[in-house]
């Protein structure tokens, strides 16, 4: 019963999050597609909080929610209304995003069918807290303290782009 209800949480997940991303990135509203993108942020944290991950969907909601989308929508409110006209696209351009879609397609079909998942190694294993926070804050090999910090000079350099853009006018 347990894995029903499980691929039943997922199936709407995963619906919700589809369609939610199809509205995003066809909608000629650019707010409009930004709150589609939180939505389909927040359906990510669900999956990770499906999975019993609950510091990556903390995480998820707090960083990428909160933060990432703000970003965009003040970078959005800053440049202006008029500044994004996406309403008038030619057809080679249609042409051009649905090869990319089916490209990435292929390429995401290929590799989960070469790849050997063995999901019960990792399910209901519990990581200390102090391992995690080393993990993320280390400075060895495999630890997340340089993508950590690339990541915040990218989004310093976003809100400084957008300044710069909105002084323009």
């Amino acid at each position: 019963m347990e894995f029903h209800n499980n691929l039943f949480i997922f199936s709407g997940l995963a619906l919700f999050m589809i369609l939610a991303a199809m509205f995003a990135v066809t909608s000629s509203r650019i707010m409009r597609a930004a709150t589609l993108l939180l939505f389909v942020l927040f359906g990510t944290a669900g999956l990770y909080f499906m999975l019993h991950y609950t510091f990556l969907g903390a995480v998820q909601i707090t960083v990428y929610a909160g933060g990432i989308v703000v970003l965009f929508i003040f970078a959005i409110l800053l440049i202006g209304k008029g500044s994004i006209d996406i309403t008038h696209t030619s057809k080679l351009r249609y042409l051009a995003g649905l090869l990319s879609a089916l490209s990435g397609a292929v390429i995401t079909i290929y590799l989960i069918d070469s790849t050997a998942f063995d999901a019960t190694h990792f399910m209901g294993k519990d990581v200390p807290m102090k391992s995690l926070g080393l993990a993320i804050m280390g400075t060895d090999r495999y630890n997340y303290i340089l993508p950590f910090e690339v990541l915040s000079i990218l989004l310093l350099a976003c809100t400084v782009g957008a300044i710069l853009i909105a002084r323009k006018k």
